[in-house]
């Protein structure tokens, strides 16, 4: 069997991080989050102790694309008519007469069971799927996701180690989050507060909004020991004909775009993947980005730190080079940044 070069060997994606740099909360308020600066062209770092300092890297003219996903209550707590307990992870969100796919925790789930999950939501079991899934059907005496809203709990990723509380509701959600559909958030957004944002306007940079509805799938882990040989979870994108312009249109006249997270980033090279003119689209995405990537469209990348061995870290590496996102990943542990989905944010210039 040959040998897998260390470019693809998954090995080479590993890294370790001390438990207690896992951010469990978010900082007291969004901005306050500091910043890591990697510029790719030359290795170099630069630390802020304020993630508003991002202000600085952009010029009049730029673009500032975020995904306006908005995360929806994914995690419902069911009864049995045994009085029995269940908990459902519905996979996406779910449309009135349409089976949702959803993993489930508990015992003895079969076909034809039914569900209650509180007084106005209910569910049936249609089919049992691989790995802990089951295909369900919801229905509600008003309107299905007004009940889900109301029952709901938002489905932290897995290595927050503690129960959802109030704050989660808007903390786990960018400011601009408004087309609900994630089940997880689209994380490098949260840093952003309506105030940056207006600033950065008043700058004249212009802001566009894209749209990934991000699965459950974005915590898999990578398990093939070649990197090549993953598949991506398909997630939902959308990109209107006006921003696929306005975009063009700022490539054409040499003006940066900065991608606001991985999702951003996936779609607008999945839409610009045939000719480096990016389209509008309205399709599932599979895009799976590992170093040999060509990019056509983003300029600059803001995005978190990610997991050992993830596709996210895999598609950083790809964007800024290997060995400056693993320096750059070893200075901030170094520093003591904190990391994930509540932790603190990383521009690649």
């Amino acid at each position: 069997m040959s040998e897998i070069p260390a470019l693809y060997d998954l090995d080479t994606y590993d890294y370790e991080l001390p438990p207690e740099l896992v951010a469990q909360y978010p900082p007291e308020q969004r901005s306050e989050s500091r910043l890591l600066v990697l510029d790719r062209r030359d290795g170099s770092l630069t630390h802020h102790p304020r993630f508003s300092a991002i202000e600085r890297y952009f010029r009049p003219g730029d673009l500032l694309v975020v995904n306006d996903s908005r995360v929806f209550p994914a995690r419902l707590y069911g009864q049995k008519p045994t009085g029995g307990t269940v908990e459902i992870l519905l996979l996406r969100l779910p449309k009135e007469g349409e089976p949702v796919p959803a993993l489930y925790r508990g015992k003895r789930i079969r076909p034809g069971l039914e569900l209650s999950f509180g007084r106005d939501l209910r569910g049936k079991v249609l089919e049992t799927l691989e790995g802990g899934k089951v295909l369900l059907e919801l229905e509600s005496t008003k309107d299905l996701l007004a009940s889900i809203q109301e029952v709901g709990r938002v489905p932290l990723p897995p290595y927050i180690k503690r129960s959802p509380e109030a704050e989660d509701l808007f903390r786990y959600q960018t400011v601009y989050a408004q087309k609900p559909g994630s089940v997880a958030a689209p994380t490098a957004g949260f840093h952003f507060t309506e105030e940056l944002l207006e600033r950065l306007r008043q700058k004249g940079v212009t802001i566009l909004a894209i749209t990934l509805h991000v699965g459950y799938g974005t915590f898999a882990p990578v398990k093939a020991k070649d990197i090549r040989k993953h598949q991506l979870h398909e997630e939902y994108v959308e990109i209107t004909p006006e921003v696929a312009e306005e975009i063009n249109r700022a490539k054409e006249e040499g003006r940066a775009v900065f991608a606001v997270g991985t999702t951003t980033l996936r779609t607008l090279e999945f839409a610009a993947r045939k000719d480096g003119r990016v389209r509008p689209v309205s399709a599932w995405c599979g895009l799976y980005i590992y170093p040999g990537f060509e990019f056509k469209v983003v300029d600059h990348l803001i995005t978190n730190f990610h997991l050992p061995k993830s596709s996210l870290y895999i598609l950083v590496a790809a964007f800024a080079g290997l060995e400056n996102i693993k320096r750059a990943y070893q200075e901030a542990i170094k520093r003591r940044y904190r990391f994930f989905s509540y932790g603190d944010a990383m521009l690649i210039l």
